[in-house]
């Protein structure tokens, strides 16, 4: 559900930028805005994050090979980091340029286009809006009780989180721009329409830093969340087994790999131990359908007390 919901999200967001994009250069075009090119660039750099995102996750889904015995699940980690690069270096630092140039060359929005950019700008934060929506409805399937600040640190599935900043940001960037092109009309003074650039330039590059942490964070490995550790403490010792150590990582959003060493009585035979391992595995599974992969070593309980 996750991934579908991700996708479905990514989809809605697309589409929306991709329209959005052409209106706005139209009211560039027309205007000569800096807000304006901003904020369509700033559209840009956002379609092409989200094809960006549904590349990664169709190349995630590639069988494991030997080169890559655990699969490509991480894909979809690289190409969210890829997508927190592209926000900042397209979209953030274009903008900030962009801001830069006009504070030096100042000029009002004229002729009788004047009220084009307001139009795109509205329809556009509507459009966005549904977009928004979507997100948003799409990370309550998995949110649970979490913040969405806690959500957005947490979730091992990149898209949604992804999208969620980007139209939270594009929101945002719509009603900078809106200022800016606002009282560049009331006041004739286009520092008005530099000022809201450099805002939405500065939005970009922020967001831009707080998505590169984070893909960077799942790139690194990180471990199963602790609802799902709990689970799997559990699992483990329903039958009585004592856990020596536990280890887990995500080798990728849906994929889980467990490793851990258990104690097993000295008097077990080798059928006995194989079969009680089996058994924790399916346990494991059966509470954690994730655990893709999982490691069980036994270890002896007299040879292990002696140890410690």
């Amino acid at each position: 559900m996750a991934a579908g919901g991700g996708t479905r999200a990514i989809v809605a967001a697309l589409a929306a930028n991709l329209t959005i994009a052409v209106l706005k250069f139209v009211a560039f075009f027309l205007t000569a805005s800096s807000s304006m090119l901003a904020e369509a660039i700033h559209s840009v750099a956002d379609s092409g994050n989200q094809i960006l995102l549904l590349v990664g996750g169709k190349r995630a889904k590639k069988a494991a090979s030997p080169e890559h015995p655990f699969g490509y699940g991480r894909e979809r980690y690289i190409y969210a980091f890829i997508v927190s690069i592209v926000l900042f270096s397209v979209g953030g630092l274009f903008a900030l340029y962009e801001a830069w140039e006009k504070f030096q060359h100042p000029h009002g929005i004229e002729g009788a286009f004047w009220w084009v950019p307001l139009a795109v700008l509205v329809g556009a934060i509507i459009a966005e809006s549904f977009s928004f929506r979507t997100a948003i409805i799409e990370s309550n399937h998995i949110r649970g009780k979490q913040s969405w600040v806690r959500f957005v640190r947490n979730a091992k599935q990149p898209e949604l989180p992804v999208i969620l900043l980007e139209d939270f940001g594009a929101l945002l960037g719509l009603i900078f721009a809106l200022f800016g092109v606002s009282m560049t009309l009331v006041t004739g003074d286009g520092v008005w329409d530099a000022l809201g650039t450099a805002m939405i330039g500065l939005l970009l590059v922020a967001i831009a830093v707080v998505l590169a942490l984070e893909t960077k964070s799942l790139l690194l490995g990180e471990s199963a969340t602790k609802e799902d550790v709990q689970r799997i403490t559990e699992a483990l010792a329903a039958d009585g087994t004592r856990i020596i150590h536990l280890k887990t990582l995500h080798l990728g959003p849906e994929e889980l790999l467990v490793a851990a060493k258990i104690s097993m009585g000295a008097s077990e035979t080798g059928e006995e131990i194989a079969k009680g391992i089996d058994d924790a595995e399916q346990r494991i599974r059966a509470a954690v359908p994730i655990a893709r992969v999982i490691y069980l070593e036994p270890d002896i309980e007299r040879v292990q007390a002696s140890q410690l």
